[in-house]
């Protein structure tokens, strides 16, 4: 898939490399860039091969987050520039603009976010949304709404939740304060800081996607429930996801290869 906004490029072990390219915007979101993460989070789910995915944006930014000049003074209240309204579910649990983000975190496969440049507003909480965050130690980032009157409404916080320290969370909304990539590992935003953030997300995805495919998807799947699943449904939902796949074939084939020392082979 590629348009003038989203490029998904699939890579052996099936790996998907996946970029914003409105470059002369710093990815910038109007209803189109919007619109075009919703695609690309539909395109992914369709696809039975995918392992991994690598989310970055092209150019200066990762994602500057709203783009501002693409707002329409007239919109109706509670209507919001990603299209429809924002009390309307138009996506699960989620409404239009919410899915941008949340979406990455419903694929079934490990999202790993390779962040530069800028991530403010929405693009943070899209950087939020990744299983794996690997930021650029100058990159700027801004939990942005404040500033605007607003709140963070892009699925940011059911996200930074399980991330962030309450207090540290509360500070960086109310103040809408500016930090970095090395401030942002500190906090809990990301989890490495890297020179080259796409190298390196590059390659964690190689490791995660010569692991066996159906037990990283149950891996998400457990830990997606951490953030309000009780201490019963986890222990329920362990053993769940382990009936799944033990003695199965690709476990036995982990098994193998790791014995042999060479890459495995999966079934997909």
């Amino acid at each position: 898939m590629m348009n003038d906004r989203i490029s998904i490029t699939m890579l052996e072990d099936g790996i998907a490399d996946v970029r914003m390219t409105r470059v002369d915007k710093m990815n910038a979101l109007d209803s189109a860039q919007w619109a075009a993460l919703v695609e690309a989070v539909e395109t992914l789910k369709a696809m039975s091969a995918l392992r991994v995915v690598v989310l970055s944006g092209e150019g200066r930014a990762f994602c500057a987050g709203l783009d501002l000049s693409s707002m329409q003074s007239d919109r109706e209240p509670g209507g919001s520039s990603a299209g429809g309204s924002l009390a309307d579910r138009t996506h699960g649990i989620a409404n239009n603009a919410q899915y941008a983000a949340w979406g990455w975190r419903e694929l079934p496969v490990p999202v790993i976010a390779a962040v530069h440049g800028v991530a403010f507003g929405a693009g943070s909480q899209i950087m939020a949304a990744a299983d794996i965050r690997i930021v650029h130690p100058d990159t700027r980032i801004a939990i942005m709404e404040m500033k605007w009157g607003l709140v963070p409404d892009v699925a940011g916080m059911p996200l930074w939740r399980t991330q962030v320290a309450d207090d540290v969370l509360r500070e960086m909304i109310y103040t809408n304060r500016e930090f970095n990539g090395v401030e942002a590992k500190e906090m809990g935003f990301a989890t490495h800081v890297s020179d080259n953030p796409h190298a390196h997300a590059m390659e964690l995805a190689r490791v995660i996607a010569n692991k066996n495919p159906h037990a990283i998807r149950g891996a998400k799947r457990l830990c997606n429930l951490m953030g309000d699943a009780t201490d019963a449904e986890l222990l329920q939902a362990e053993s769940d996801e382990q009936v799944l796949v033990i003695r199965k074939p690709n476990q036995m084939e982990a098994v193998m290869a790791s014995m042999e020392k060479r890459k495995p082979n999966f079934a997909e």
